[in-house]
């Protein structure tokens, strides 16, 4: 073994060349550092400034919007424009990090003309001749580092211009990559102006003790991503009404919410793809119609000016998919607002994201493998796994975990009802004793049931109160009561039930799905059993629409449908419990 042992070299000239000039070179950015520190000590800010500073934080909101359109007015007088009107770009600030991020510590790229652009939502110094900003753009965000050594403006100017930068402004920057000495990437400016002042006070992160402060440095050091749990209590914009009312305000102080959002976007752009590598034809239908259908829903009411008539802003575009599938296009689907005139809670509101498509030759056992696939690939590609965590029941609540791994669970409505609840529940489910024995059996387990007291209302709330509260992972709740269905085929094999699912995720319906009615004579009298429902006093019950079944007249081929609500998914996959927080501009009471 000894053969193997190679004897010590002596070292080369080369070598020890090599280690006289790295030792040299740390030398030099030793004495750079020391020479940077000694300027930072020594060329502090004027005592003037250094108030102006501390006031931009402490002055009253009324006061710092009065001074910066004071300012503004100045600088109008003496012919400079505020509000330039374009700024060229070489690249974007997620463009600029891609390029330079593996630059070393204290390496500069001086001979690289770099221009970016962005908002600035933090500003510090401590000497006249630097300045360090975030700025921040697209979701991304850099640090400026302006020091007046690399400035076109002499010293004096570069103090006074950026002292008169605040906070929220738009600014252009003409400069060259780097990383500082701790490290951070930066872009160095060799000019900085501003394009859009802002004219109003930004919030700060309010930190009130120790914990809090640990807290934020922890959030600010977690970058969140879909299917994990968030917390808005770390935001600097927290409060609900503000961050609803001035979504802008939102998405600029907190960066999370733009990650929300472009995940929704996501969302609907994965649904998409998915449809059409499958052969589907994106379609749009009109929103304002003469009748109402498509769903168990009350609507808004318009006026239509020119025709001098009522119209209703549609409740589903169901029917308008089908006379397309009549028509040939076999394979349909869209996206687009539907809009019911009812409540409003934390997981509803009456205008929502509705994903549609209908797929002929196909019943509703396709569709429950395609819910499928599309579900579970979808939160595998946005969360890297099939479980995601989610505060169903508030932020102050423990998360639960939900487990989109195929094959979904599948509960028969009418079997695990009567399981249970242990009930009997009569066959004809049209007849009067039915509708009594459903009624009792709401007395008896204290389901509420606002009147009227239909056999189909009866049945939802049992079914709410005993079925729903069991679906925590993704669980088809299948073969619904012909009553409770009536654009729904009848069960090829189950006297009065019909080829229906609904898909529940954390007991909340996220899909209903069916094998289409076909049969236009049955469809009508399905539409006459509505009506009944209707006189009853359910508004929310289907009304006839004539022209849908002279369409079925021409035949409309053995076809599937399913409805999927976008805001729903969109709270499951970004930990939302409030719909608010994944719609823009959510519908508010109006202040006083």
């Amino acid at each position: 073994m000894d053969s193997f042992v190679s004897e010590p070299r002596p070292a080369s000239y080369e070598t020890l060349s090599n280690n006289v000039l790295k030792r040299e070179r740390r030398a030099r950015e030793r004495q750079v550092r020391e020479e940077e520190k000694k300027k930072v000590t020594t060329n502090k800010i004027p005592e003037n400034q250094r108030q102006q500073v501390a006031n931009d934080d402490t002055m009253d909101p009324t006061q710092f919007l009065s001074n910066r359109i004071k300012s503004l007015a100045l600088l109008k007088e003496s012919g400079v424009n505020p509000y330039p009107h374009k700024f060229d770009i070489s690249m974007s600030i997620t463009e600029f990090i891609d390029k330079y991020r593996s630059l070393h510590v204290g390496e500069h790229v001086e001979n690289t003309e770099i221009s970016l652009a962005g908002r600035i939502l933090n500003k510090r110094s401590s000497s006249s001749k630097l300045y360090f900003y975030d700025l921040h753009g697209n979701g991304a965000k850099i640090q400026v580092m302006a020091d007046a050594r690399h400035s076109d403006m002499d010293e004096n100017e570069f103090c006074k211009y950026h002292s008169g930068v605040k906070r929220g402004d738009i600014v252009g920057i003409c400069g060259f990559p780097g990383k500082s000495q701790r490290g951070e990437l930066s872009i160095f400016p060799r000019s900085l102006v501003v394009l859009t002042p802002c004219l109003h006070m930004l919030p700060r992160h309010a930190i009130t003790s120790n914990s809090d402060e640990a807290q934020s440095k922890k959030t600010r050091n977690h970058s969140w991503t879909p299917g994990i749990t968030r917390n808005p209590g770390t935001y600097i914009l927290r409060d609900q009404e503000t961050r609803y009312r001035q979504r802008y305000l939102d998405l600029m102080l907190n960066s999370e919410v733009q990650k929300i959002f472009r995940t929704r976007a996501k969302i609907i752009s994965y649904s998409r793809d998915f449809l059409d590598n499958l052969g589907f034809i994106e379609v749009e239908t009109p929103a304002m119609t003469m009748t109402v259908g498509g769903a168990a829903a009350r609507p808004f009411i318009t006026h239509h000016n020119e025709l001098d008539m009522k119209l209703y802003m549609r409740i589903s575009p169901e029917l308008y998919l089908k006379k397309l599938v009549v028509g040939g296009l076999d394979r349909v689907y869209e996206i687009g607002k539907v809009f019911r005139n009812e409540g409003m809670n934390l997981t509803h509101l009456p205008e929502f994201t509705m994903f549609e498509f209908y797929m002929a030759y196909a019943d509703y056992n396709d569709l429950m493998d395609i819910i499928e696939k599309l579900l579970s690939g979808m939160v595998k590609e946005l969360t890297g796994s099939h479980k995601i965590k989610y505060h169903g029941n508030g932020f102050d609540s423990e998360p639960v975990e939900i487990d989109f791994t195929p094959p979904f669970r599948r509960i028969d409505l009418i079997e695990e009802l009567e399981s249970r609840a242990n009930l009997s529940i009569p066959k004809d489910l049209s007849s009067e004793t039915a509708n009594k024995f459903l009624l009792e059996a709401c007395e008896k387990f204290d389901v509420k049931c606002p009147a009227p007291h239909t056999t189909t209302r009866l049945l939802d709330k049992l079914v709410g109160h005993f079925l729903e509260e069991t679906c925590i992972n993704p669980t088809f709740i299948i073969n619904h009561p012909e009553i409770m269905s009536p654009l729904a085929k009848w069960h090829r094999s189950k006297p009065g039930l019909t080829e229906r699912f609904e898909l529940f995720v954390n007991k909340r319906e996220l899909c209903n799905a069916y094998t289409e009615l076909n049969d236009p004579q049955v469809q009508r009298q399905r539409f006459a059993e509505q009506l009944k429902d209707r006189q009853l006093g359910d508004d929310e019950a289907m009304v006839l629409d004539e022209s849908f079944c002279s369409c079925l007249e021409y035949g409309l081929p053995p076809t599937a449908g399913l409805g999927m609500g976008i805001d729903r998914l969109a709270m499951l996959l970004t930990d939302s419990p409030n719909v608010k927080e994944v719609i823009l501009f959510p519908a508010m009471k109006p202040q006083d």
